[in-house]
């Protein structure tokens, strides 16, 4: 029986296009558009400046204001709100603390247990403000020392192998951090 020809191969690659010196290529281009993506996220409650002037802010990711949204649910809590702390400590030099707390409303008598005066709180609005969102009362609070090292930070949730939890991301002043994400260290 007969062994079956040897395959040929080429040695060099074939063009998959051919491109005409007439036609240039052509670039992809977004539509220009006038307005800046909007946040996701509003202060509503004791907007703070930095030192240069600028809104101190804060960002609520959609899963994060997704999970907040269904833990109210779950507790049959709309006044439940995540505060997040900022202390000296951890294997960085600074770690985050984040506890669930109710708002109470402004009338009720004990309102400043849970919020303090100059604490600000940040709530989720979703991509487009004027139309509303279904996790559009997801709110953190932050004190102003927090505020001040979290600047600029996003607030995610984050589903993994060794659990589920809420995370600190992109904080543009962190210089480094630890595996868990729980402490880091900032630019000085």
């Amino acid at each position: 029986m007969a062994s079956p020809p040897p395959r040929m191969t080429r040695s060099t690659p074939r063009p998959l296009a051919r491109r005409s010196a007439a036609s240039p290529p052509t670039l992809a281009r977004r539509p220009f558009s006038s307005s800046a993506p909007r946040s996701a996220t509003v202060c509503v409650q004791n907007p703070l400046k930095d030192d240069d002037g600028n809104d101190m802010k804060l960002e609520i990711t959609t899963r994060a204001a997704k999970r907040l949204s269904e833990i109210m649910t779950k507790d049959a809590n709309p006044n439940l709100a995540l505060r997040i702390q900022v202390e000296s400590g951890g294997c960085h030099g600074f770690q985050y603390l984040m506890s669930l707390v109710t708002i109470p409303p402004p009338e009720a008598a004990d309102s400043a247990a849970a919020v303090a005066e100059d604490d600000s709180i940040f709530q989720y609005v979703g991509e487009d403000p004027t139309v509303g969102d279904k996790y559009d009362c997801a709110r953190i609070i932050l004190d102003e020392p927090s505020l001040d090292l979290l600047k600029g930070s996003k607030v995610d949730f984050t589903m993994e192998l060794i659990g589920s939890q809420f995370k600190i991301v992109d904080n543009p002043l962190a210089t480094s951090s630890c595996g868990c994400g729980t402490s880091f260290d900032i630019k000085m």
